[in-house]
């Protein structure tokens, strides 16, 4: 049997790190992380998120993006669902729609067709977006880090607004694969949200 895939998304400051640890956690799934999860794609993110290296132009961050996670779903992600492991990934495809496709400027559909060669077609079974008002994720990106940004959270407000109108666009457009989460309140209460919702989507018979 194939392990179920799911993926937790969000701006920055969101949380969603957090939560999708937790819901491994509670899974009994293997955690995972974009870009990252293999040591060639966490070179890649020191490449792309490092806010004192010669930063890459849109183009080359979209595809910087794209090889981590080609690398990831080869050797992480696609090895565990066919030995029959559940994935949870903090962040995939959807978060270069929202960051490089609309955030960047360069396009929703470009960056998707990139992804589909990078992933081979594989998508997540369950997409959990958690979201939080952009001036309180800022805020809390402020205190966690102790004013310590890496180059795309260095963006801004502007930028962050950005990506969660097209991360709210892409789960109305595909409401039976995504559910969206309210990341206020504490860590333990977010948890119990995401882990009901979860549950509600992938127990059969079970309403959403």
């Amino acid at each position: 049997m194939t392990g179920r895939f799911i993926a937790v998304e969000g701006a920055d400051g969101t949380g969603k790190s957090t939560q999708a640890r937790l819901l491994a956690d509670r899974l009994g799934a293997l955690f995972t992380r974009e870009p990252g999860g293999t040591p060639l794609g966490e070179r890649i993110r020191d490449l792309v998120l490092d806010p004192m290296g010669e930063g890459p132009v849109d183009r080359a961050e979209a595809l910087l993006m794209a090889a981590a996670r080609a690398q990831h779903v080869d050797l992480v992600v696609a090895p565990a669902l066919a030995a029959g492991r559940d994935v949870v990934s903090d962040r995939f495809v959807a978060s270069s729609i929202a960051y490089q496709g609309l955030g960047r400027g360069l396009g929703a559909g470009p960056v998707a067709q990139v992804n589909e060669f990078a992933t081979g077609g594989l998508a997540p079974d369950l997409v959990v977006l958690i979201e939080v008002d952009t001036p309180v994720a800022g805020g809390r990106l402020g205190d966690d880090r102790g004013g310590e940004l890496d180059r795309i959270e260095q963006a801004g407000d502007d930028l962050q607004a950005v990506v969660s109108a097209a991360y709210r666009d892409m789960a109305a457009a595909d409401p039976d694969r995504w559910v969206v989460v309210a990341g206020g309140g504490t860590i333990e209460e977010v948890a119990a949200r995401v882990a009901d919702a979860v549950e509600a989507r992938l127990t059969p018979g079970r309403d959403r």
